[in-house]
C-alpha cells in the first residue's frame, strides 16, 4: 500500500525533520542518503525495522552509523506524518519530542487552525 510522506511543520513555520535532515546531509551524507531510502521504502509500505513506542508515535530504525532513527505516525491509514529524527544516544528526548509534535498536530487538526505539515517528496 503506497503512502504519503508528509513532515510536522510547528505554528511558527518550522520543521523539526527538515531541520534535522539539513544537519545530518552537512554532517554525513551517506546516513542520510540511508535514511532517504529507508523514508521511499515506507512510503512504498515496507517499513522494515520499526517498532511502536508510545502515544501513536513510531520508530523507524536505521542500522547506519550512531543507529539513526526517524519518529513518524500513520494519519487517516496513508499519510506518514514525519515528526522528527536523532540517534540511538538521543533516543528518549527525541521521543519525547515526537509525541509532543503528534499531540500538538492532533490540536491543530481539531482546532482547523492551520495546515501543520507540508508534503514530503519521494
Amino acid at each position: 500500500m503506497p503512502y504519503t510522506a508528509k513532515r510536522y511543520q510547528t505554528e511558527n513555520g518550522e520543521v523539526p525533520y527538515t531541520d534535522w535532515m539539513k544537519k545530518l546531509r552537512r554532517k554525513d551524507q551517506t546516513a542520510a542518503l540511508k535514511v532517504d531510502s529507508r523514508i521511499a521504502r515506507a512510503m512504498g509500505g515496507n517499513f522494515g525495522d520499526h517498532k511502536f513506542e508510545r502515544d501513536g508515535v513510531w520508530e523507524l530504525r536505521v542500522d547506519y552509523g550512531p543507529g539513526y532513527r526517524v519518529y513518524y505516525s500513520i494519519e487517516d491509514g496513508e499519510i506518514i506524518l514525519l515528526l522528527i529524527g536523532g540517534n540511538k544516544k538521543t533516543q528518549t528526548a527525541d521521543l519525547d519530542k515526537a509525541v509532543s509534535y503528534l499531540q500538538d498536530f492532533k490540536r491543530g487538526q481539531k482546532n482547523d487552525s492551520h495546515q501543520k505539515c507540508e508534503v514530503a517528496e519521494k
